[in-house]
This record gives C-alpha cells, structure tokens and sequence, in this order.
C-alpha cells in the first residue's frame, strides 16, 4: 500500500478477473479509422504487462473523447490494435460497454487474456455533463448501470488512469464502492513523481506554463507560489498573454479581442494580484511573434503593432528561458509557448524543448500539447518523466485530493488487504 492506496503487490492476481480502468484517449484521424498518438497507451503497457503475465483475466476499461470533445469522440476499436502491436499478444476487442455480448465475452475470459470493451462515454452516465450536471457522490455511482452490470463478473477493480483522476465518473470512482481496488503501476509511478516535485524539488525549481488551458494554470498558480515551490515560473502562449495584459502591457487588439471572445478576460484581474504578489517569480516575455500573410514577425514589448495577434515568445525571450532552464535542478513543463504546430509560430516552443534536452536538471513534461511537442522535437528520450495527466496534474498540484484518489482512499478502507491476498466473487 502506499499513500493509503492498494498497489498490485497487495493481490493474488492468477486467476482473477480484473476491471483495469485506463487513460487512452487520444486524437483520432475519422478518416483514416486511426489515433494520431499512441504516447498514453505506450504508458499502458506495464501494468498490462504485469496483469496478464501473473494470470489475471483483464477487462479494460477506457474513454476516447467525450461529449464536448466531439471531433475525438470514437470507437476505441483502432486501441485493440495498437495494444495487439505493443503488447505482441491478441488483444480481442467488442463494440460492447455492458451489454449482454459483453457479459458473455468476460465469462469466458481465461488466464492472461485481455478484452477491451468499447468506449465507456457511449454510456450517458460517463458523460461529462452526465457528471457536472448531477454530481452523485461515489456510492450513488455505484449505482449506475456499468458498475451493476460489471461487478458482479469481477474480482478486483485496478485504476490506472492518473490522466483522468481528476474526473468523476462511475468507471473511475464508482467500482471502488463494491470491489477491492488498487491503483496500477502507472498511477503509482505518477503520482511518486508529481508529489515528489510538489514536496521537495531540487532548486533552483522552474515551471514552464504556456499553452491554451488557461483556468488549469491559474488553478495551480497561486498555490504553488505559496508554498514556494517553484523559484522561477516562465510564462508562454496564452498564459504569457494573460499575464502581459495584467501588468498593462500592450499584446496587441487581436490577442486581446481573442481573449474576450473566449471569456479569458475574468483571468487578468486574478493575474494582477498574482503578479503584484509574486512579481519576482515571474518571468514573462520581452519580445513576441506574430504573423503577416504567414511570415513571422517579431516584436519588443512597447512596440507591438496595433493589430497584432501574438502567436509566439521572440527570439530574445526564447535565449532568457533556455539560459533559466540550463541553470535550473528542476523543471516542470505544461503547455507549449505558442502554435507550435505551425512553422512559422513554433520557433519559441522548439527552443524551450531544445533546452528541456540539453539540460541536466531533472525535467517533468505534462499534458496533451507537451507531449505532442515532446514527440514533435525528438525529446522523448531526454525527458526525465512525462506524465500523462493534463487536467489531472494541474489539480494535484493544487494539494486539492482528486476524486478517483478519493475513491481508491475509500475502497483501501472497505477492503483491507494484506499482501498476497485474494478475493473471490460473492
């Protein structure tokens, strides 16, 4: 057991069968049937690894997109593909969540075989706004239809999707109520990391925020720089943007029109506190790009063009983040500096990656963008850790107790266990 959480080392697995919710979601090419990333099943493969070859029967349980994710939302059938490839072992697949073929299909699993089931947010109570609207708390999730239809078949439910702990839902915090549960080797290894940067970061500590996901980073902000975790925090993308407008610098009528029309204007007057509070922690751009007929221009602040929409940290900026970073022990990245997937707007992010690199400070990369660029620039290698977890990570670096660690918190409770035990089915 650890942070009060069951592990894999607490059960007999032989035998068993196992729900094991994952964090597969990843963009997807409808026309092609095919997922354009395979980062977070990679991450997948050891606990898969470990179930099968210990004997455990494993249904797997994963979402891919959701209700306001529309363009992702999909089959998770291109998954068994891709974990048939990664695992080098059949990984049988039925475009079925709880039905009576899925039923049937678990029933007559064997030791060390793997079914995925079809994408858990078919179902209308793992939808988003399933959860934000109606807000049950976990006993009444275990209520829902999936938990009922499932559970009975199982002996012990696994949750290895750190990514998604910040969601919930049935599958995540649901079976917890009526099953032993436990966390997979993936969970387990995130959250050592993260709450290892949270508690005791080597200094000099950098965080590196950029990207789009503006209510995440002002989430995690202020609570970080209250308990002095990081020494320095470079700003970039939207969230440098913010900033900028906060102190009453001038970022250009487009960057500001966008962020008003994106409903981001209720984030300045919190940056101004932010920034009257820990001005000397933050370090935000000197100068930034933008675009004309699709060429790139760059600009000092106090000299951006009146119709400007910032796309990009300048040269200048780029050189000062990649020196912080050099000199850095740790750094912690979430969001690119711009839109890296544009020539023309990527020179700033792909200095920062450049520099995650060369540098030998141990470096944790999280979320989505991150990890597109990570794979963009070739760094996946140099990275020290990259954590699946977007939403996930932001909130936990809050100290706020997310709800599917909540839930495995209270299922370690119902279901005590010492190692090597095992429990069968009622």
């Amino acid at each position: 057991m650890r942070f009060g959480i069951h592990t894999l080392d607490d059960f007999e697995l032989k035998g068993k069968t196992v729900l094991c919710r994952m964090d597969m979601n990843q963009p997807v090419d409808r026309e092609k049937g095919t997922l354009k990333s395979i980062a977070r099943i990679e991450a997948c493969v050891p606990t898969l690894t470990e179930l099968s070859e210990k004997g455990a029967k494993i249904v797997l349980l994963i979402h891919q997109g959701s209700d306001i994710e529309y363009k992702n939302f999909y089959t998770t059938e291109p998954h068994a593909k891709v974990l048939s490839d990664l695992l080098k072992k059949p990984v049988d697949f039925i475009p079925d969540v709880c039905g009576p073929a899925a039923l049937e299909k678990i029933k007559n699993l064997k030791s060390g075989d793997i079914l995925l089931l079809d994408n858990v947010r078919f179902l209308s109570e793992e939808q988003t706004l399933f959860e934000l609207k109606l807000c049950l708390t976990h006993e009444q999730q275990a209520q829902t239809l999936i938990v009922r239809k499932l559970a009975p078949l199982a002996d012990l439910y696994i949750c290895d999707a750190f990514a998604a702990a910040h969601r919930d839902q049935p599958s995540l915090c649901g079976f917890e109520q009526v099953l032993p549960s436990a966390m997979g080797r993936l969970f387990e290894k995130e959250y050592c990391v993260i709450s290892e940067l949270l508690e005791s970061p080597e200094k000099p500590c950098t965080f590196v925020l950029g990207g789009a996901k503006i209510a995440d980073a002002f989430l995690m902000m202020e609570s970080v720089l209250e308990k002095k975790v990081p020494d320095r925090i470079l700003t970039g993308g939207l969230v440098a943007n913010i900033m900028l407008a906060a102190r009453g610098d001038f970022i250009g009528k487009a960057s500001m029109d966008f962020i008003e029309k994106s409903n981001y204007a209720d984030f300045i007057p919190k940056a101004a506190e932010l920034y009257k509070k820990y001005k000397d922690f933050f370090v935000l751009p000197l100068d930034a790009a933008y675009t004309e007929n699709g060429v790139r221009k760059e600009a000092l602040l106090g000299s951006i063009p009146e119709e400007a929409a910032l796309t990009d940290i300048g040269t200048q900026t780029a050189e000062l983040y990649k020196k912080i970073i050099l000199e850095s022990k740790t750094v912690f990245v979430n969001g690119p500096m711009g839109i890296f997937e544009e020539s023309a707007t990527e020179a700033g992010t792909k200095a920062v990656w450049d520099a995650l690199g060369e540098t030998k400070a141990f470096t944790v990369v999280g979320g989505g963008d991150s990890i597109t660029a990570t794979t963009k620039y070739g760094k996946t290698d140099d990275i020290s850790y990259i954590c699946t977890g977007g939403g996930a990570l932001i909130r936990f670096l809050t100290g706020e107790e997310l709800p599917v660690v909540k839930a495995l918190r209270t299922g370690a409770e119902k279901f005590p266990c010492s190692a090597g035990c095992g429990y069968a089915r009622a």
